[in-house]
Parts: structure tokens; C-alpha cells; sequence
């Protein structure tokens, strides 16, 4: 007995064993979302200014650079997952195939922009020095 129906066996319908690791995927990226978050609006609330030198010179140190690189990790993978359910759920056929090719485009080309633009940001912050 198990493994669900008969024609279900016959057409291979059943469990990918993936579901498991999929849902445990979120709920770890859910929880890293939320503490990064928390991280990154006191650490912006706290900062003196505003302004382009200040940010600039803040994200300069490794204490903002890599919480925040690891904030758009986080992000950007929770993203993916996401919407990866909501393709999987809803879309058959080739527009399936399209549409995750798509998302996996998307999300990581711009989750390299993003981390492109904090590591610059990052390896080229000079303190004291304004920037021209």
C-alpha cells in the first residue's frame, strides 16, 4: 500500500521528495530576512546624516558591508523561492519552462547588480576624502 493511487504510480505523480527542503528554505530565509531588516533600519536610523559622504563612508566598513550582502542574498534567494511555487502552482507546459527560465534570469542578474553596487561601494569607500 502507499505511494497514492494506481494511475498516479502509472503517471508518475507522487511526491519529488523536494517539498521538505523547499519549505524549510523559506522559513530559514524568512527568519534571516527579518533580522537583517531589523538590522539595517537601526543601522540607518542611527547613522548622524543623511547624506551621500556619510552613507558612503558607512558602507565602507565591514560591519555594513557584509550584513547587507548577506541581506541581498537572503532576499533575492527567499524571491526566487517564492515565486517559484506561484509558477509552479499555476503555470503548464511551455510557459512554465519560459517563466522559470525568466525568474532565474531575473533574480539573479539583479541580485549581482545589487551586490556589484554595495561591493564597489564597499572597496572603494575612502574616509575623510570627499568625493569630486
Amino acid at each position: 500500500m502507499g505511494n497514492g493511487t494506481e494511475l498516479g504510480r502509472v503517471r508518475g505523480l507522487g511526491s519529488a521528495k523536494e517539498g521538505a527542503h523547499h519549505w524549510w528554505a523559506q522559513r530559514v530565509t524568512a527568519g534571516s530576512n527579518l533580522f537583517l531588516t531589523l538590522w539595517f533600519f537601526v543601522a540607518l536610523v542611527r547613522l548622524p546624516v543623511y547624506d551621500y559622504d556619510s552613507v558612503h563612508t558607512w558602507l565602507g566598513s565591514p560591519w555594513a558591508a557584509i550584513p547587507l550582502v548577506l541581506l541581498i542574498l537572503s532576499v533575492f534567494y527567499h524571491f526566487r523561492l517564492g515565486l517559484q511555487v506561484l509558477i509552479e502552482d499555476y503555470q503548464h507546459g511551455a510557459s512554465r519552462v519560459a517563466l522559470m527560465l525568466l525568474l532565474n534570469f531575473f533574480t539573479f542578474g539583479s541580485g549581482a547588480v545589487a551586490l556589484f553596487a554595495i561591493l564597489k561601494v564597499a572597496f572603494t569607500a575612502t574616509t575623510g576624502v570627499p568625493h569630486v
